[in-house]
């Protein structure tokens, strides 16, 4: 069996209220000790978002095996810790378990994705001036250095100019500055 597929991996989303912030980072460090303690544990990371005026903090814990993992969830250590956290959490102790890393790529139960036509709106809008106005802004480089004017190489070049621009710079923009029309109910 593929081991990257037997790998069983904990998602952890608490949104700590404001004022205990500093405590709940300080109880992170220790939860992040504790289960690096059990066996079979792979590694931890934790990314933080700010929503409203609650910051999200979401731990990914990976173990070896599903067994594993269950072992330090079931666990008085872990138990003994959420209890410490639950006053500092808005919305209690989220947990999701999942085989494999099929979760990076999951959305949450929660989130709907705007429907497929918005979607193509909003890259269209995104796409299309960068389509006209990326190879204008090549031309003067291509005049200086030939060998890459060539079909390939400018089209290479012009291509990987325009994704990194959207996928790093644009798209993340029009997203945030459109979300409440992308997020609207269409009730």
């Amino acid at each position: 069996m593929n081991p990257a597929l037997t790998i069983a991996t904990l998602v952890v989303r608490h949104q700590v209220h404001p004022q205990h912030e500093q405590r709940y980072e300080t109880w992170l460090h220790q939860t992040i000790e504790a289960a690096s303690q059990f066996p079979g544990h792979l590694g931890v990371d934790v990314g933080r978002e700010r929503h409203g005026d609650a910051l999200q903090f979401t731990s990914v814990l990976r173990f070896d095996e599903m067994q594993h993992l269950q072992d330090w969830l079931a666990s008085s250590a872990r138990q003994w810790l959420v209890s410490q956290a639950q006053g500092w959490l808005q919305d209690g102790d989220n947990t999701e378990v999942r085989l494999g890393k099929d979760f990076w790529f999951a959305p949450r139960p929660a989130e709907q994705a705007p429907p497929r036509w918005k979607q193509v709106v909003i890259s269209f809008l995104v796409i299309l001036p960068l389509s006209l106005l990326v190879p204008a802004l090549w031309q003067p480089v291509f005049g200086v250095a030939p060998w890459l004017a060539g079909y390939l190489m400018s089209n290479l070049l012009i291509t990987l100019s325009i994704v990194v621009l959207v996928v790093y710079l644009f798209m993340p923009l029009a997203t945030r500055m459109l979300d409440p029309w992308l997020t609207a109910d269409p009730a």
